[in-house]
C-alpha cells in the first residue's frame, strides 16, 4: 500500500440528482449489455469462420475482446454504484483497476497501429502482403502490442502506490485514473503531470496522427484502383478511420488537460469506456459484407443445428 493512512477512495461520480443516477443506471447496463453481446458475436464470427485466417479480422477479434475487457474493468462498477449508492472502492482495488484499464486501454492503441499497418500494407504494397502480414507477424504483433502495455500499466501503478495519500479520499470521477488520484496525493505532483503528459499524452497524439497520415496515404493511392476495389477498401478504412477518431480524440482531451482541470474528464472517459466499444461492432458489420455473410452462416448453422 502507498504511504499515508487511506485504506480505501470514494467515486463522486458523474452524476448527483438520485432520479438521473436511477435513469443511468439502467442505460448504463443496457449498453454495457449491447457491448458484451456485440463484441461477443464479432469474436465468435471471426473465430468461427474463414475470416480469422484473415491479418485484419484477426486484429478485429483480438480488439472486440480487448473492448470487452476494458469496458469490464469500469462499466459494472459504475452500475453497482449508481444502483446501490455504494461508491467506495479499496486502496487495492484502486490499483488494480487502474492497472487493468490502463494495459487494455493501451493494448486497444496498440491493436488500432497494427490493424493500420495491415491495411496499408494490404493496399500500399499488396504483392508483399502475404509474406509482410504472416500469421507469425500477426502473433509478434499482438504479443508486443500487450508488452507495451503492461509497461504502460506498470510504470503509471509504480507513479501512485509511491505517492502519500493522506488527505481526502474522495476521487472527482467514476473510476481510478491517474490524474484524479494524484489531486489527492499529499506532495507537489507538478512534475508527474508533466511527466505523464509527455509520455501518455503526447504519445496519444503522435500515434493518433501517424494514423490519420497512414490512412490519407491510403486514400489517395485507392484513388488509382478500380470502382470496385475503390469501393471495398474504402468501406474497411472508413470503419477503421471512425474508430480511431471516436477512441483518439477523448483520449487526448484526457490526457492532455488543460491547467488542473479534470472536471470534463469524466465525460471525455464515456466515449472511451463505454461509447467506442458499444459502437464498434456496428461500426465493422454494418457495412462490411464479408462479416455480414460470415455472421450469416456461423449463426445460421448453430440454428440449423439446434433445429435438428
Amino acid at each position: 500500500m502507498g504511504f499515508g493512512n487511506l485504506t480505501e477512495f470514494i467515486f463522486l461520480g458523474l452524476f448527483h440528482n438520485e432520479n438521473v443516477k436511477a435513469m443511468c443506471a439502467v442505460l448504463f447496463l443496457l449498453c454495457y449489455l449491447a457491448i458484451l453481446c456485440g463484441n461477443l458475436v464479432v469474436l465468435i464470427t471471426i473465430r468461427g469462420s474463414h475470416l480469422s485466417e484473415q491479418p485484419m479480422y484477426y486484429f478485429l477479434s483480438y480488439l472486440s475482446f480487448r473492448d470487452v475487457c476494458f469496458t469490464s474493468t469500469v462499466a459494472p462498477k459504475l452500475i453497482i454504484d449508481l444502483f446501490v449508492q455504494c461508491n467506495t472502492i479499496s486502496y487495492n482495488g484502486c490499483i488494480a483497476q487502474m492497472f487493468y484499464a490502463h494495459f487494455f486501454g493501451a493494448t486497444e492503441i496498440f491493436i488500432l497501429v497494427a490493424m493500420a499497418y495491415d491495411r496499408y500494407v494490404a493496399i500500399c504494397r499488396p504483392l508483399y502482403y502475404m509474406i509482410t502480414m504472416s500469421r507469425q507477424v500477426c502473433y509478434m504483433l499482438v504479443i508486443a502490442s500487450a508488452i507495451g502495455a503492461f509497461i504502460h500499466s506498470l510504470v503509471h501503478v509504480f507513479i501512485i502506490i509511491r505517492l502519500p495519500f493522506c488527505g481526502t479520499n474522495e476521487i472527482d470521477h467514476y473510476f481510478c485514473d491517474i490524474f484524479p488520484m494524484l489531486k489527492l496525493a499529499c506532495t507537489d505532483t507538478r512534475l508527474l503531470v508533466i511527466v505523464i503528459i509527455t509520455t501518455t499524452g503526447v504519445l496519444s497524439i503522435l500515434t493518433f496522427l501517424a494514423l490519420v497520415i497512414s490512412y490519407i496515404i491510403i486514400l489517395s493511392i485507392l484513388r488509382t484502383r478500380s470502382s470496385e476495389g475503390r469501393r471495398k477498401a474504402l468501406s474497411t478504412c472508413g470503419s477503421h478511420i471512425t474508430i480511431v477518431f471516436m477512441f483518439f480524440l477523448p483520449l487526448i482531451f484526457t490526457y492532455v488537460p488543460v491547467g488542473d482541470s479534470v472536471g470534463d474528464d469524466k465525460v471525455f472517459a464515456l466515449f472511451y469506456t463505454m461509447i467506442a466499444p458499444l459502437f464498434n461492432p456496428l461500426i465493422y458489420t454494418l457495412r462490411n459484407t464479408d462479416m455480414k455473410n460470415a455472421m450469416r452462416k456461423v449463426w445460421c448453422q448453430d440454428k440449423l443445428f439446434e433445429g435438428k
